[in-house]
């Protein structure tokens, strides 16, 4: 990503992100890496959180993190334990689940409760309005309590690869417009 020296650290969401995500392009064509979880069918946020700090204590660069679904709860997670902070530069979180919902899967039960605590790096929340995984309103509370932007595209269900996004440049440009900031 031009005008960065971060690199771009992908973090899909419950069950990874398939080879018609987004993410998945973005892998692809820019060369952004994604983080890895042992499990992504019963995915335990300890685990997560552990993962994504053995990834950012792999390298001096800074990272930008770009979560989606899951992975937003992730950054929130690992955010509100970590000492190492200093090494984000900025969060793009894509369509944040409300795992709190009554018709959570259980495998999903132990995220609750969601962290609330205001992130300290600059973020930017990206929210669908028919999002099967979070209301509008939730949406627009978590970002607000994580101190993020928020950004509504419209009605594009769960952001990911269903929702005909292809290799979504209009997020592409949401990221190089927070990095530059």
């Amino acid at each position: 990503m031009s005008g960065t020296a971060a690199r771009i650290l992908l973090l899909p969401g419950w069950l990874d992100s398939g080879p018609a995500h987004w993410q998945s392009s973005w892998e692809a064509a820019f060369g952004d890496r994604r983080v890895v979880q042992d499990d992504w069918q019963w995915p335990r946020r300890g685990d997560w959180m552990a993962r994504l700090e053995e990834e950012l204590l792999a390298s001096e660069q800074p990272a930008v993190l770009v979560a989606h679904s899951l992975g937003c709860q992730l950054v929130a997670a690992w955010a509100s334990h970590s000492r190492q902070l200093h090494r984000v530069k900025a969060a793009l979180l894509v369509a944040p689940p409300d795992v709190e919902r009554d018709d959570t899967p259980p495998q999903l039960h132990n995220w609750r409760p969601m962290p609330r605590q205001r992130l300290p790096f600059p973020a930017l929340a990206v929210v669908s309005q028919d999002d099967p995984f979070c209301s509008p309103g939730r949406a627009a509370g978590l970002a607000a309590d994580w101190g993020a932007e928020l950004v509504s595209i419209g009605a594009r269900g769960h952001i990911n690869g269903d929702s005909g996004l292809g290799d979504w440049p209009e997020g592409r440009a949401l990221l190089q417009a927070l990095v530059e900031r």
